[in-house]
């Protein structure tokens, strides 16, 4: 429960509570929010970057632990793999058992192609199974892929590739409509429409969810399906490296047991990169709401082998992660709480920023609270501010919240905190990877041939901000599409010799620059080992 210090702050937020339920505090001018993201977010800590030395990005930055593994060398440098010995030979390779792969490797299969899954985890374990507020899809009578378009291209500071982003918001209703084919249980209305609500920065209600378990609902049915159809699913096994042939183009990956440390060689004639975000590399020293691999391997992976990346520089910090109790520190709460009309406040019960302002602007308000305005709550592990969500059963009726966001209330319960009578507390959590490798509207890298990427190892879909709703959206779009491309370029590729002749040269060009980690990459699992003196 809540000290008694907490609970003092608590009388002050049901003190102004009334006041506040008649109020909607006002969204801040595009100026302001350039002021307020500039001073407290995150990506403009130049304190937390490094200058990239060698590859295709060198002379950009990205934040300090990334490029410490883009700076390590390859572990296959003194683990020598025999490249002859095949163990796997497949016309689609997809990395990574998330919602993008699980996607990719569906719509390969379909297509005709050999597809062969391979995840470090077990397949379901990913950022997928996380999410929790929902999908978008402008498919309702209001709403077109047009004004969807608009909003994401704003919420991203206008950095959105154009190509991809047409293709995220053009598509996103069939992506809806495939999924509910599937089987995805989706919340709809007594005449079978599907209910709808709004996320921040959305100017209409296409938020599509299932509870509150969204991504974990769309994982169980894509997870469903790749088993129903027998694609082949390697799990506890990690892709290490990506193989190429004597003509440059992609032919493979070797990969590493997890459990015996033995390495298989997969031959490929096209391959999907689908392995996820960054969020256990714990930039910044930020909690994470992220699954326990997400280690930023993929960008490891592609940009060894010469693909370049895009916006590695910018993280999105999602703005509400639990600040209390320190069992669940850093665990997601979905935006939907705020969408569903819970407000965030200081400690005096104050509303310092309008609910639904994008995810970049309110977790820079909420840590200009925690700092400058020094308006923040005091928890045994830092800071926080008040999620107001008593305020949902009262605008939306008692049972609210049982009904719209039933895990977060077992959740909570658990630890005995009631949501329903008391608020929450909240504090930034490092929770997107926005930047990643770079590819054309095709979903192929545009240096490596027959290289697919899709999901949040991308990057160029959200420009510098997403807005909510759209990871779910992109891991099916792009999974899809990947899916389909790999299996077609697949029927044209004629393989040539293996190599790794990448990593000897990667090698020499760290040497060359006087850099020496004394780290392998990728990383694989995050490193929570204590080791006592």
């Amino acid at each position: 429960m809540f000290t008694p210090e907490m609970m003092e702050s608590v009388k002050k937020v049901e003190a102004t509570r009334d006041m506040r339920m008649g109020m909607e505090p006002r969204r801040m001018t595009a100026d302001e929010k350039d002021a307020l993201l500039k001073a407290f977010h995150p990506d403009y800590r130049e304190e937390a970057f490094e200058e990239i030395k060698i590859g295709p990005n060198k002379g950009q930055k990205a934040n300090k632990e990334l490029v410490h593994m883009l700076h390590s060398n390859s572990r296959l440098l003194t683990d020598k793999v025999d490249l002859d010995k095949i163990d796997i030979d497949v016309d689609v390779l997809v990395i990574g058992g998330g919602g993008a792969g699980a996607s990719a490797a569906i719509e390969a299969k379909e297509a005709g192609a050999n597809v062969c899954i391979v995840t470090k985890l077990r397949i379901g374990d990913a950022n997928t199974m996380m999410a929790e507020g929902g999908i978008q899809a402008a498919d309702k009578e209001n709403d077109s892929p047009v004004q969807h378009y608009l909003d994401a291209f704003g919420g991203g500071h206008f950095a959105a590739r154009p190509e991809l982003l047409r293709r995220l918001v053009m598509e996103a209703p069939d992506a809806i409509q495939w999924l509910n084919k599937l089987g995805v249980m989706f919340d709809k209305d007594e005449d079978g429409r599907m209910v709808t609500t709004h996320g921040g920065g959305t100017s209409r209600k296409r938020m599509h969810a299932c509870k509150d378990y969204s991504g974990a609902e769309i994982m169980r049915t894509l997870r469903d399906e790749v088993l129903n159809q027998g694609i082949p699913v390697i799990e506890f096994t990690s892709a290490v490296e990506l193989i190429k042939d004597d003509k440059g183009q992609v032919a493979g990956a070797v990969l590493l047991n997890m459990e015996t440390g033995d390495y298989l060689v997969a031959r490929a004639k096209t391959v999907v990169i689908a392995t996820g975000g960054a969020g256990r590399m714990h930039y910044q020293g930020f909690p994470t709401s992220n699954h326990y691999g997400a280690t930023a391997d993929g960008l490891v992976l592609g940009y060894r082998a010469g693909a370049p990346l895009l916006y590695q520089d910018t993280i999105q910090y999602h703005p509400t992660g639990v600040a209390f109790p320190s069992q669940i520190y850093g665990a997601l709460v979905t935006e939907k709480v705020r969408s569903l009309g819970a407000m965030l406040v200081n400690k005096d019960g104050e509303a310092f920023m309008h609910p639904l302002e994008t995810r970049d602007v309110s977790a820079a308000s909420i840590i200009r609270e925690c700092t400058e305005r020094g308006k923040g709550v005091d928890t045994p592990l830092g800071s926080g501010v008040w999620l107001d969500t008593p305020m949902i059963e009262r605008l939306g009726g008692e049972g609210t919240i049982e009904k719209r966001i039933p895990a977060m209330l077992r959740m909570y319960m658990n630890y005995g905190i009631d949501m329903r009578k008391l608020p929450i507390l909240v504090y930034p959590t490092l929770h997107y990877q926005n930047g990643g490798l770079e590819i054309g509207g095709d979903g192929f890298t545009k240096v490596i041939d027959n290289l697919l990427v899709a999901g949040e190892a991308v990057g160029g879909i959200h420009g510098r901000n997403r807005l909510m709703g759209n990871s779910l959206l992109d891991i099916i779009v792009f999974g899809r599409n990947a899916g389909k491309a790999a299996a077609a370029r697949s029927k044209e590729v004629q393989l040539g010799k293996m190599n790794l002749d990448h990593v000897s040269a990667y090698a020499e060009e760290l040497k060359a620059a006087g850099i020496d980690t004394g780290d392998v990459s990728p990383l694989l699992l995050p490193k929570y080992a204590r080791h006592e003196r």
